[in-house]
């Protein structure tokens, strides 16, 4: 019988860089506009701090992945090149301790030696990078995947807001953000778990419950700030 199974790990790297793009693009983004749209300012003034908070915060957030995946990047890449040197110098001791991880997870010893034997002497080091130090093509860094995919989904994250200002009259800025941005939290909390396997509704109450605090405070700073210098 020929079965195909979906798995979602293979996923991880690009969907939590991509997620956390559009959320952060969405709730800061709105936050901002909410926050000096209170402030009894123009549509002029609300697009301009909009724009500049969509522009810096792609860019930050590409920077920001490029050097956190980079640095796990460099550290799989340290321990490849320990474990590389380590398998040169005593291929024995390093048979044995990949044979003990077999036996470690339930198999038996004749078994674990066999197996241990038979992976590396087709790809040693990719059997002990796997199965000792658990780094796979799967989970491997990857940091300009990670950036751009970070800054692509912030910029179109961002851009929901923004538009929800440019068609509604000034006295409905604040109200047409928070709908509109709540509202594309909801669809980025259900995608985002359609895409991993998780529960939709959960993720749903997730985003839109933080996004909706986030926007709710900065409103009442702008609101306080308009206040206090008008």
């Amino acid at each position: 019988m020929n079965h195909r199974e979906n798995h979602f790990v293979n996923r991880t790297g690009w969907l939590r860089a991509a997620v956390l793009g559009a959320n952060d693009g969405i709730v800061s983004t709105a936050s901002l506009v909410a926050g000096v749209a209170s402030a009894d300012t123009g549509r002029t003034e609300v697009l301009l701090a909009g724009v500049a908070g969509l522009v810096a915060g792609a860019m930050s957030m590409a920077a920001g992945e490029y050097v956190s995946v980079s640095s796990q990047s460099d550290s799989e890449q340290s321990d490849l090149e320990r474990e590389r040197r380590e398998l040169a110098r005593d291929p024995d001791f390093e048979h044995a301790e990949l044979s003990s991880i077999y036996v470690g997870r339930g198999l038996d010893p004749g078994l674990a030696d066999q197996v241990a034997a038979q992976l590396m002497e087709k790809d040693a080091l990719g059997a002990h990078a796997r199965d000792e130090l658990g780094i796979s093509e799967i989970t491997r860094a990857r940091p300009v995947q990670a950036a751009l995919a970070s800054a692509a989904t912030f910029a179109v994250g961002a851009a929901l807001p923004l538009l929800a200002i440019l068609f509604v009259p000034r006295s409905l800025f604040v109200a047409s953000t928070m709908t509109t941005s709540l509202a594309g939290l909801a669809l980025l909390g259900a995608v985002s778990a359609r895409a991993g396997g998780s529960r939709i509704m959960t993720a749903v109450v997730r985003v839109t419950a933080w996004g909706a605090l986030a926007m709710a405070a900065t409103a009442a700073v702008g609101r306080l700030f308009g206040m206090s210098v008008a």
